[in-house]
């Protein structure tokens, strides 16, 4: 059965536009006793154990090996949303820790709709021995295994209990993973005995198919709808979503912009829908927005929502799009998300629904007036980013956004930035200065720690000759830094920007105004008092990626700083640049967020942090609304 799984993923392909791509182009896989005589060895008889570039015939299934099944699950998300989602990567794991260390990444690859296979190993179907090595026992039902903790976080999930079930349930994993509506993490778990058992195969089965992804058109009521509502609307504003890109809609939507003067914010995983220094590009926005796409949103009368799902960031947790009468249009590909705020839902494609709605709007554009508005709102914040950027003394040390500045002056529109948690994705959404369509990426639908350097190693497989840069702080790295030995092991050239804050800044900042006085974000000794401001941690997270076999440079000024960046950028090999940054609060940095995000805080308390922490929530709270 393993064999035959095998081939049939050789054989499948999606098309989208008369492009075909692998669906799944190779299996990240770690082993134990729960798939090394299964999927292991049917890896092994497919040639996937071939070099690459070895003489002859490629591998069915080319076979990657991860240190970490999380983070295998993370370099193939990475590498499927650079492939726009029409190409994917399988994983597979043991029974036990092995399969339950996927929960996490297949989690992040659902949230965030992107495609990943899991193939965990399972229990024994036939149940020789009852329980075997790792088994969860539940007395109440004898057909759960630890692998049923995937399902929530899974858009398909099947387990293989007979050989020949594999044959419906791996043609709706395929069509699960092609579908750009349903598509995430898909699992099928694979007892250890039905992943040796023969069956005679059907040859139709192991026969090329072709999934084709197509592009909705709106329908014409719906389109007629939005129409009118665009040209009723005095102060439009469109907000770019992750489905701009997924769709490879930038350039039907520069089209769109370009013909009616519409402003354009970007949600994290819409940034770069426009490059930055397009005139309707107005920025991020949200919670960790710009001034001027926030105090746009605040005045639209319309929001034309392409590709978004309107997470609590996006919306300033339902009190950013504050204009009594607002409206919303939502294009999306997704019913569930069209319908999100009361909005007029245009179920399409994101290029095909632009398109359609440039063609309907010929001749309308926004006011003269509405253009000169944003225009110099923009010119305003782009003032504010080059301050934050600044370094007056090139000997001091940097701050964090310094460290942006700096690496801002190395790149250009071929590079790919990730960053995932942190303080770093609030910097970034507000100031990095986006130059082409996949250059920012940001995973923030799920914000998981320890996603960058193996996702890098992903984006690094889909686009071999672009630089790839993981921006990592101190508490990201300590959760995950193994795959630097896979990025070293397959040459795998990424560049890891390692930042030492000596702590959890974001988080530390986040508690300090929600009255939690930053407990527990730092680290340092426990003083005196029980509490964790002693000095910081004598930990040397430089010589930790060099023992992993990085080559390492240190940065200690902006000089030296902008020297590593650029001698990292032309590195051969996987490098790493170490920095300490400044923390104090007389080092200039991001400006302060431009709106709210609603994290509770305790309605009854003692200490003076919190009271007041809990006023300043109750007069942000009262400006939430329900858009129906």
């Amino acid at each position: 059965m393993a064999q035959a799984l095998v081939e049939f993923l050789a054989h499948q392909y999606t098309e989208r536009d008369g492009r075909r791509h692998r669906l799944i182009s190779a299996c990240w896989g770690i082993f134990g006793h729960g798939n090394v005589a299964g999927i292991g060895q049917a890896l092994l008889e497919s040639g996937s154990a071939a070099p690459r570039g070895a003489a002859g015939a490629p591998p069915r299934l080319p076979y990657l090996q991860g240190r970490n099944e999380q983070a295998m699950v993370h370099a193939a998300v990475g590498y499927a949303r650079q492939c726009d989602r029409l190409s994917a990567q399988a994983v597979t794991t043991s029974i036990g820790p092995g399969a339950t260390n996927l929960v996490t990444g297949a989690a992040l690859a659902t949230v965030n709709r992107l495609p990943v296979l899991l193939l965990p190993g399972d229990v024994f179907a036939t149940r020789p021995a009852d329980p075997v090595l790792q088994q969860l026992e539940v007395p109440f039902a004898g057909d759960v295994s630890v692998n049923d903790a995937l399902r929530p976080v899974s858009r398909y999930f099947d387990r293989i209990t007979r050989p020949e079930a594999l044959i419906p349930a791996a043609l709706q994993a395929m069509r699960v993973l092609a579908d750009p509506v349903d598509t995430g993490a898909v699992t099928l778990a694979l007892p250890q005995d039905v992943q040796a058992e023969a069956y005679d195969w059907p040859v139709e089965f192991f026969a090329d198919r072709v999934w084709r992804v197509p592009r909705p058109a709106p329908d014409a009521d719906a389109l007629a709808d939005a129409v009118r509502a665009v040209r009723a609307a005095r102060r439009p504003l469109i907000v770019a979503g992750g489905g701009v890109h997924h769709s490879e809609a930038e350039e039907a939507l520069r089209a769109f912009v370009e013909a009616t003067g519409i402003p354009v914010a970007s949600t994290q995983a819409g940034k770069g829908s426009l490059d930055h220094d397009h005139p309707a590009d107005v920025g991020g926005i949200g919670h960790t927005g710009t001034a001027t796409s926030d105090g746009l949103a605040r005045r639209a009368d319309l929001v034309i929502g392409v590709g978004t799902r309107y997470t609590d960031f996006t919306t300033a947790s339902a009190t950013l799009f504050a204009e009594p009468g607002v409206r919303f249009v939502n294009l999306n590909i997704a019913a569930f998300d069209s319908h999100k705020l009361g909005a007029l839902a245009l179920v399409a494609d994101a290029r095909a629904g632009l398109d359609a709605l440039r063609g309907a709007l010929a001749g309308h554009r926004v006011a003269a007036a509405y253009e000169a508005e944003y225009a110099a709102a923009k010119a305003d914040w782009e003032r504010r980013v080059d301050a934050a950027y600044e370094a007056a003394d090139p000997s001091a040390q940097p701050s964090q956004t310094q460290v942006l500045g700096a690496l801002d002056a190395v790149v250009d529109a071929s590079d790919i930035i990730l960053n995932a948690a942190g303080s770093l994705p609030g910097d970034l959404h507000k100031l990095w200065r986006a130059r082409s369509r996949r250059q920012y990426h940001l995973e923030y639908g799920y914000s998981c720690m320890g996603y960058e350097i193996p996702a890098a190693i992903g984006v690094r497989m889909a686009a071999p000759d672009r630089p790839v840069w993981a921006l990592v702080g101190d508490g990201t790295y300590l959760m995950n830094p193994t795959e630097i030995v896979t990025a070293v092991q397959e040459g795998i050239n990424i560049t890891l920007v390692l930042i030492q804050n000596h702590g959890y800044a974001s988080i530390g900042g986040l508690s300090q105004e929600t009255g939690g006085e930053r407990f527990g974000t730092d680290y340092r000794f426990r003083a005196a008092d029980g509490t964790y401001t002693g000095a910081p941690l004598p930990v040397d997270l430089a010589a930790n990626a060099a023992s992993l076999g990085m080559q390492v440079l240190r940065a200690t000024t902006v000089a030296e700083l902008r020297t590593a960046l650029a001698e990292a950028r032309d590195a051969k090999a996987p490098t790493c640049v170490y920095v300490e940054t400044k923390t104090t609060d007389t080092v200039p940095g991001a400006p302060p967020a431009q709106a709210w995000w609603d994290v509770p805080v305790a309605e009854t308390a003692t200490r003076p942090a919190a009271v007041a922490a809990r006023k300043a929530y109750d007069e942000h709270a009262a400006a939430r609304r329900r858009h129906l």
